[in-house]
């Protein structure tokens, strides 16, 4: 009888396996529908000047890949790798440097910066210290949100009530380009249905003001031969939308590529055309992935 006890344990053991690769934790595809392979994907990114990775930000599966991302790159691009980050203001951008080169410890320096996200420890900390830690710079691209929270309220000539130093935490190039028919401003009407707020274009404004600064600080900080990974919520880049609209606009010529997320379940509703322009490659996620937090 002892001897059937090996072979049955085996079976088990196999049988857990094969139902365990029947529900992997995330799939990662090119935009042509079909599957990617990581190293793959990581040298065709690598030829790119800027990508953007947009996230769900509470997903593990996102975070974990930019970290991951972040190693690859850097054994291709070495110094030339530098970040950017929808989750840091431009306002703490000197305090971000002063931490990076090491002036004094983690503890001292998240006082200093307003607006940590709740899940900085757990999700944007091991990013921001792999910086640290191979000298890398990282830049605070995104708008104070005060003054977006002003843009919200008062709309776009809430610029005009700003202090030269505030303006320059802020995209020069907002009030010139804003177009609220642009896709990522326009289906953000779209979606409220019947219900559209009377305040819907300064609703409109304070979101593109949030993209147009993140691509400002972008091209910004980018000299050439550099390699810029920037991390954001998906909405932000997804259909070449958002950021990349603003750095198309602004300054046109950088090779721009991006990476998404979309769960299990928005894969599948998504159109061929969409799955083809969404972004150049997408990690697909578990519909019950746990979230992170702070």
């Amino acid at each position: 009888m002892r001897n059937f006890k090996l072979p049955i344990l085996l079976l088990i053991i196999c049988v857990n396996f094969i139902n365990a690769q029947s529900q992997p934790a995330y799939e990662l595809f090119k935009n042509d529908g079909n599957l990617a392979k990581y190293d793959d994907m990581i040298k065709d990114l690598a030829k790119s000047d800027m990508v953007f990775f947009g996230e769900y930000h509470t997903n593990p599966i996102s975070h974990w890949m930019q970290l991951e991302m972040s190693n690859s790159f850097f054994e291709i691009k070495k110094d030339k790798l530098f970040f950017g980050a929808e989750m840091f203001e431009n306002g703490n951008q000197l305090v971000l440097n002063e931490y990076l080169k090491g002036f004094y410890s983690e503890s001292k320096m998240t006082p200093e910066i307003t607006q940590l996200w709740h899940n900085y420890k757990t999700d944007y900390k091991p990013l921001l210290d792999f910086a640290k830690d191979n000298n890398l710079r990282f830049i605070a691209t995104n708008i104070p949100r005060r003054y977006a929270a002003m843009i919200n309220e008062r709309g776009i000539d809430a610029l005009k009530e700003l202090s030269p130093e505030a303006l320059q935490m802020i995209s020069p190039d907002l009030e010139k380009y804003f177009d609220p028919t642009v896709k990522a401003y326009a289906e953000m009407a779209e979606h409220m249905g019947g219900h559209v707020p009377p305040n819907m274009l300064n609703i409109q404004t304070a979101q593109a003001s949030k993209d147009a600064t993140m691509a400002h600080f972008s091209i910004k900080n980018f000299n050439k031969g550099d390699f810029l990974f920037h991390f954001e919520g998906s909405y932000h880049s997804n259909y070449s939308q958002g950021i990349i609209w603003w750095i198309n606009k602004i300054q046109p010529g950088f090779k721009i590529k991006s990476i998404t997320t979309v769960s299990h379940s928005e894969w599948l509703e998504l159109t061929e055309e969409e799955k083809a322009t969404i972004a150049d490659y997408i990690i697909v996620v578990a519909d019950n992935m746990t979230e992170t937090g702070g």
